[in-house]
């Protein structure tokens, strides 16, 4: 089965209740225990990953809080970015 149809089937119930006609009871009961499982790892990495932007988040607030303390500003931490030249590079010239 291919990402597309899959895709279908999900967008329309009717389409779904079409492909379900194919299978079995046992086959159904089978796909209804994936799709459960699938959907729990997705919550479970949906979770953790909701969990590491806060634990960053917080991480980021505790770094510019000990910055502010210090009395010091992010343009402190940050050299100068080197200028780059404008205009063309000279052209090679050749010793014939």
């Amino acid at each position: 089965m291919s990402n597309e149809s899959l895709e279908r089937i999900a967008r329309n119930k009717n389409v779904a209740r079409a492909a379900a006609r194919q299978l079995s009871m046992e086959q159904l009961h089978k796909l209804a225990e994936v799709i459960g499982e699938v959907i729990e790892q997705k919550n479970d990495e949906e979770r953790r990953r909701q969990e590491e932007e806060a634990l960053k988040a917080r991480k980021l607030a505790e770094i510019r809080e000990q910055i502010n303390e210090a009395g010091l500003s992010v343009d402190d931490l940050v050299p100068e970015q080197p200028r780059r030249k404008r205009g063309r590079p000279p052209k090679k010239a050749d010793n014939a």
